[in-house]
């Protein structure tokens, strides 16, 4: 069994008619107003609200928020594992090497997932088989996409071990789940995710529940391995200090929205979203006193179903004017290739700037 969630109920999406039928980008991966919602007793939560970004070949690009955010939701949008019901693709294009993913049927997604984009998914334990030695969950992606015969996807499934840094191969490929570290169990899904050398790679907080120590390794090895293969690569986290050494560029995302866009060195440097700064502030450092080292974020992310008018996250703002109360902020370019959805966003950068000397 393929370590994916049931979609034997999934709904298919069948959007509004376009004239559109091929995509001009230029673009890897090119997500155009993407809207996910799901429909609880509470009402509607739109977790994934008119979302757009791309992603490059080669590139690392890095989506990050709090949880609760809708960077899962995002991530799962993409290859069409959205459980319907109670959710749903409501609207939106991803553009994938020149087709539109929510237009392909349910069979031929299959032949993508896997195979043309891999996904790490956050929790290797749930994710993995119990049942399954590490071997057959390993050999059964090679046989299905890339039609080996048995011999060769147990040659090849040590080879992946091998590769992600395992060793005893022989040993691992007959062990079952349990049986490994969580270290261990994270370096199988990135073989699994890899092992059909896929174009794109979805990391999905790779390194949840794993150690400092161990989450350096993961994070040093997906990189490599992305590098190596030629793979583009999304990384998913709530940890700005993640991405801050392997992200080209960096996607702040905040009840269901992006909100600032801008390549890694330039966010670290001059962040203009006051969600950014917070989550920058909330970040361990070393550089500084003890007692300013650790700035939380006030307040709560707001509930999905009953969003506050204007910007989502003014109530939590040391910026938020009268104006951010009336209309939610439109994107704006504040630098080159640098966007950010605030209003206020000069404040934020002489803020930003004053505290960075």
């Amino acid at each position: 069994m393929l370590p994916y969630p049931n979609t034997s109920n999934k709904k298919e999406f069948t959007p509004t008619p376009s004239p559109m039928t091929t995509s001009t980008s230029e673009h890897l991966l090119d997500v155009r107003g993407l809207k996910t919602q799901f429909n609880t007793e509470a009402g509607i939560l739109r977790a994934v609200d008119d979302v757009s970004f791309h992603v490059d070949e080669g590139e690392t690009l890095g989506l990050v928020g709090e949880s609760g955010c809708g960077k899962s939701v995002t991530a799962l949008s993409i290859i069409r594992l959205i459980q319907s019901p109670p959710g749903e693709i409501s609207d939106g294009e991803i553009w994938y090497q020149g087709e539109d993913l929510l237009r392909l049927s349910e069979t031929e997604m299959r032949r993508i997932r896997g195979s043309s984009i891999g996904m790490i998914f956050q929790e290797p334990m749930t994710s993995l088989n119990p049942v399954l030695t590490i071997g057959r969950q390993l050999t059964e992606t090679l046989e299905l996409h890339l039609k080996m015969t048995k011999t060769q996807a147990d040659r090849r499934a040590a080879e992946l071990l091998e590769m992600v840094g395992l060793s005893d191969a022989e040993e691992r490929l007959r062990s079952h789940p349990h049986q490994l570290s969580g270290g261990q169990r994270q370096r199988v899904m990135i073989a699994i995710a890899l092992s059909c050398n896929p174009k794109l790679l979805i990391a999905d907080e790779p390194t949840t529940a794993l150690d400092v120590t161990i989450q350096a390794q993961i994070l040093e090895l997906l990189k490599s391995l992305a590098n190596e293969l030629g793979t583009s690569l999304l990384i998913i986290t709530h940890n700005l200090g993640v991405v801050a050494r392997y992200a080209d560029r960096v996607n702040v995302m905040y009840a269901g929205k992006i909100r600032e866009s801008a390549s890694a060195v330039d966010l670290y440097a001059t962040p203009r979203h006051p969600y950014t700064v917070g989550l920058l502030r909330s970040v361990p450092r070393l550089d500084v006193d003890a007692v300013d080292r650790l700035l939380p974020i006030h307040g709560e992310i707001p509930d999905g179903t009953n969003l506050p008018s204007g910007c989502a996250f003014r109530n939590r703002c040391q910026w938020a004017v009268d104006r951010c109360a009336e209309e939610s902020p439109p994107f704006a370019v504040v630098g080159e290739g640098h966007t950010s959805a605030c209003y206020e966003w000069e404040r934020v950068r002489s803020a930003a700037e004053l505290a960075a000397t």
